[in-house]
């Protein structure tokens, strides 16, 4: 009885010593980060708590794989854990190694691309994201949908621009579906085009429809577009020029710069968002074939020639005020009037645009 109630006492101080010793173990801080303030783990889907416990140790997060396998299995944790990347701060206990996995707080990273960012700029933007792998080549213009996308560390590139290239096709085809009658482009790929040239013309939102309506309105009595995006393009291929348009340039021959071609370019100049192709496949109707910049970052809006210059007269003005210059003579008024419609100014090259097919009306909800 004396040996039994012996053994039972050793017994039981083994196991108090060695519950205080898990105790301390699960509790106490974990090892320092190997470099920095956290360790980044990446736990692939699909691990099973050996191999996790193995890239725990790896990483230098946890000191033994045998006390988190235990660990979890005793706090039913090990049906729970959930694979993604994760910044574990130094010394990290086991348990809370074990919470952060359970609760999945998983490392996000996200890649914006701006609405009117060419191509060549959101291949840019992908190659500065470190979490990123391979070297993509550039998409066709206007193949990618602006907006803010969740990508993985490890995630090639070049599946990132798949998921662009899919958002785009999903809502061009939603939008085309809910064109307007009043819409000059005549395919998606042209709606596509025109959007882009509205993008880069105005980032102010609510000028777009504006603007894509004297371009509409350009269009349909054969007015070249003169958009000077369209020469900037043909120069760099969508990064910006960094200076003002030459004279040459204005006059270089490309097939994009519509001072020099008629109707739309080839290709969109950027990736226009979902504003600017709104804009273009539901223009308002209005009389406006012209526009200029008004000094405030916007732009000031003209029905006929003779009010386009006017207005270009008083954008000059400001330019030479910025500039500290003095104003301009005063020319004398022509004594010829000149007619109050949307007159075409001299050397305007006139093209033949079909008009659109007739569509069944929009839903009443819209």
């Amino acid at each position: 009885m004396v040996g039994l109630l012996a053994a039972s006492a050793t017994f039981s101080l083994f196991l108090i010593a060695a519950l205080f010793w898990g105790w301390s173990v699960f509790y106490a801080p974990g090892p320092s980060a190997p470099a920095g303030d956290t360790t980044v783990v990446t736990l692939p889907s699909g691990s099973g708590v050996p191999a996790i416990a193995a890239i725990l140790k790896q990483a230098g997060v946890i000191r033994s794989p045998d006390m988190f396998k235990a660990a979890v299995s005793l706090t039913g944790a090990d049906r729970k854990l959930r694979a993604g990347e994760y910044e574990v701060p130094s010394r990290t206990s086991l348990r809370s190694v074990i919470i952060l996995l359970v609760e999945g707080r998983v490392v996000r990273h996200y890649v914006t691309l701006p609405e009117g960012w060419s191509s060549a700029q959101a291949v840019d933007i992908l190659m500065r994201q470190s979490v990123l792998t391979g070297e993509p080549e550039t998409p066709p213009e206007g193949s990618l949908w602006p907006d803010t996308y969740e990508i993985s560390r490890g995630e090639p590139r070049e599946a990132v621009i798949a998921r662009m290239q899919r958002a785009r096709d999903q809502n061009l085809a939603r939008m085309w579906e809910l064109r307007s009658p009043n819409s000059v482009v005549r395919s998606p790929e042209e709606a596509m085009i025109l959007a882009s040239i509205v993008e880069k013309e105005t980032g102010i939102a609510a000028e777009r429809p504006r603007v894509a309506a004297a371009f509409s309105n350009r269009l349909r009595i054969g007015m070249r577009l003169e958009s000077d995006p369209t020469i900037v393009y043909g120069i760099t291929r969508g990064r910006p020029l960094g200076r003002g348009i030459r004279q040459s340039e204005l006059q270089r021959q490309t097939p994009w710069n519509t001072y020099q071609i008629d109707g739309l370019p080839p290709t969109p100049i950027a990736n226009p968002g979902k504003e600017a192709l709104a804009a273009v496949l539901n223009p308002p109707r209005t009389d406006e074939l012209f526009f200029v910049a008004d000094g405030t970052g916007g732009h000031v809006f003209a029905r006929t020639y003779t009010e386009h210059l006017a207005n270009v007269a008083q954008w000059r003005a400001i330019e030479r005020q910025k500039a500290g210059l003095p104003p301009e003579p005063i020319a004398p008024a022509p004594l010829e009037s000149v007619p109050d419609g949307p007159v075409v100014p001299p050397g305007a090259a006139v093209i033949t645009v079909q008009p659109a097919p007739a569509l069944r009306p929009a839903p009443a909800t819209r």
